[in-house]
């Protein structure tokens, strides 16, 4: 089995991307599955265009998206991404598209195709703080992961895909009031344990347990 696990370049003005910087230190190998990793730009339509070529260069079983979300407390699973860009700042290429749909002919969402709540399960046990997130933002966060999906619709179907945000880690947060962040070894070890989830769980249904929100 082969995991394609992708996270992004920093953004925002920010200097590292929490992201990318667990991803480096995944290990080559978890529960068996081999991972492949991938730094992709923050850049709606080239990220996606990117992962697409990878995507048919490793041929891998699942791909797994990361990304950092500033503001959050633990490592969110993401449930579903919605078919619209509509950008707060501008990307990395100084694109900053506003209510335009990500694919004319896509669904208005796709839910994820991976164990999202299996994950969030796993990630607990290592403890590491994480809840299934059900708004992945409309940002080339959500945009990959639809994309991504879309993919696996319209090319990939017997792959599966999904998308996991992270919290910012210590040193990003020295000079913002009031914002969590998370160690970085505390984001690796509740990335292996998603994967580790993904790998139990190939190929079988999601677990049932409570992961729902009120707001």
């Amino acid at each position: 089995m082969k995991v394609l696990v992708t996270g992004f370049d920093p953004f925002g003005g920010e200097k590292v991307n929490p992201a990318y910087e667990a991803i480096k230190r995944l290990d080559d190998s978890i529960a068996g599955a081999t991972i492949v990793k991938r730094e992709i730009p923050t850049v709606f339509h080239t990220s996606s265009a990117i992962v697409k070529e990878a995507i048919k260069t490793e041929n891998p079983d699942v791909i797994l998206c990361v990304g950092q979300a500033g503001g959050r407390y633990g490592v969110t699973p993401e449930r579903v991404a919605i078919n619209v860009d509509d950008a707060r700042i501008p990307d990395n290429e100084n694109n900053q598209p506003i209510d335009e749909k990500i694919q004319p002919d896509g669904p208005d969402a796709y839910f994820s195709s991976l164990p999202v709540k299996a994950m969030v399960e796993k990630m607990r046990d290592a403890q590491v703080p994480a809840s299934v997130s059900n708004s992945a933002g409309t940002f080339v966060c959500n945009h990959i992961m639809y994309q991504v999906l879309y993919a696996i619709e319209k090319e990939f179907p017997d792959k599966t895909g999904g998308f996991v945000h992270v919290p910012f880690i210590p040193e990003q947060v020295t000079d913002k009031a009031n914002q969590p962040s998370m160690y970085l070894e505390d984001i690796v070890r509740g990335l292996k344990a998603g994967i580790e989830a993904i790998v139990e769980r190939h190929g079988k249904e999601d677990s049932k347990h409570i992961g729902g929100a009120i707001h």
